[in-house]
């Protein structure tokens, strides 16, 4: 059963729909530079828990104003001078917001400008795609403020960069930009113009893919990869049989048997 999205519910998010199924959502607090405040990972807990079962077929992450976003909400986290049993349950929230995004089997695009900082990074790196432009940059200062990370970068950014680089980035500040990030794996592409737009038009690309083709790619490969090399095999297997014998594949696999199907072609 279907259900619907009710905008009117989110106020750090500015949630939209666009034609096809993909749906933007936006950190919308420029003021802070999208610093992520609690009430801001509530509407992300509750946006990405209800968009597999709303119809959402991708969704484009962006961030209002000139930053993406530049993690944690210092000021909250100082004023609210939470205990550490405290501060543990706000992570596992972000943690909640994040799973959402990366295993919830509906593709998320990130769009990428000015700060993707600390917990900003954390965000961006659940996503499935990450669009940078030509001013954003990349830095977990967690070390400068006497903190640690606390939303995924242990385990995302690790994984796309690599541990050396990841406790050199903690504890040194190091910021990358540019072609750099790219070829760390920090974006997987980045753009002359305008992130949003690159990443509009990558939504809608993922979103004309068969919806269940989209939840095995954007949920199972997450989960293989935490599995032994024998249980990944077996999983991959068994979501193969069900993924490549969907009925709704069958118009695509004869449009691919009789050539009326569009080849994958090198760029010229």
């Amino acid at each position: 059963m279907t259900i619907q999205i009710d905008i009117s519910r989110y106020k750090n998010l500015a949630v939209q729909e666009h034609e096809g199924g993909v749906w933007v959502v936006t950190l919308n607090r420029p003021a802070k530079r999208n610093a992520l405040d609690i009430e801001t990972i509530e509407e992300l807990v509750e946006f990405f828990s209800t968009a597999p079962r709303a119809g959402v077929r991708a969704v484009v992450l962006a961030g209002s104003g000139d930053h993406f976003c530049a993690g944690l909400d210092l000021i909250e986290h100082h004023d609210e001078d939470r205990s550490p049993a405290d501060f543990m349950h706000v992570c596992l929230r972000w943690h909640e917001a994040f799973n959402k995004m990366e295993y919830g089997g509906v593709p998320v695009v990130a769009a990428l400008q000015g700060a993707v900082v600390g917990g900003g990074l954390e965000l961006a790196s659940s996503a499935h795609i990450r669009v940078m432009d030509q001013t954003a940059y990349f830095a977990l200062p967690e070390g400068q403020r006497g903190l640690f990370t606390g939303g995924g970068a242990t385990i995302r950014v690790t994984d796309l960069v690599g541990k050396a680089r990841m406790i050199d980035m903690m504890l040194t500040g190091r910021v990358y930009q540019g072609q750099e990030a790219v070829d760390l794996g920090l974006a997987q592409y980045i753009v002359e113009g305008s992130s949003f737009e690159a990443a509009l038009e990558l939504a809608h690309k993922a979103a004309r893919n068969l919806p269940l083709s989209n939840f095995a790619i954007c949920s199972a490969v997450s989960h293989i990869q935490n599995m032994s090399a024998m249980d990944a095999a077996y999983t991959e297997a068994v979501v193969a049989g069900v993924v490549n014998t969907q009925p709704d594949a069958r118009a695509r696999l004869a449009a691919f048997a009789d050539k009326s199907a569009a080849r994958v072609r090198p760029k010229k």
